[in-house]
């Protein structure tokens, strides 16, 4: 035998310690936890762009942005909280209207990063792939809230 019978190889039997690696995850956990996982980030992606929408910009991998762009970003500050209330609320109530919602809303995202992601002002390398690889995490999203749905 090359390794223990159980665990972990630096745990013995007596000392088995439970990592949460070593915690088995379906798809429905996993969405539960990338739900909420997406309420904090909107939350506080929302929340920087209000206010300090120049620095978020600069984190995105923007150039410095004219002050009518820093004001035209601020504005979608408030449409982020609206997406993390929507998390929030799906998370919490736990109902079939709800996790719909928040798949129509999810699709709504498809493409506008990808749009974005035109702007001449991304010059941080990977900036651009990122934005369209959130458009891809927008979909599996959309489609992940929608099932959750329709199995309640």
């Amino acid at each position: 035998m090359f390794r223990p019978a159980g665990g972990f190889p630096c745990y013995g039997r007596a000392t088995r310690v439970r990592m949460w690696l070593d915690r088995p995850v379906n798809a429905e956990r996993a969405l539960r936890v990338a739900n909420r996982n997406m309420a904090a980030f909107d939350l506080v992606l929302g929340s920087a762009a209000i206010m300090a929408p120049a620095a978020t910009l600069r984190v995105l991998g923007h150039d410095r942005p004219s002050r009518d762009a820093e004001h035209l970003f601020r504005r979608c500050g408030p449409i982020w909280l609206t997406f993390a209330a929507a998390h929030a609320v799906a998370g919490r109530r736990d109902r079939p209207q709800d996790w719909w919602a928040l798949a129509w809303l999810r699709g709504t995202e498809l493409a506008t990063d990808a749009l974005w992601s035109r702007s001449p002002a991304f010059s941080r390398p990977g900036a651009r792939e990122g934005l369209w690889l959130a458009g891809a995490a927008n979909l599996a999203m959309a489609i992940g809230f929608g099932w959750l749905a329709s199995r309640r």
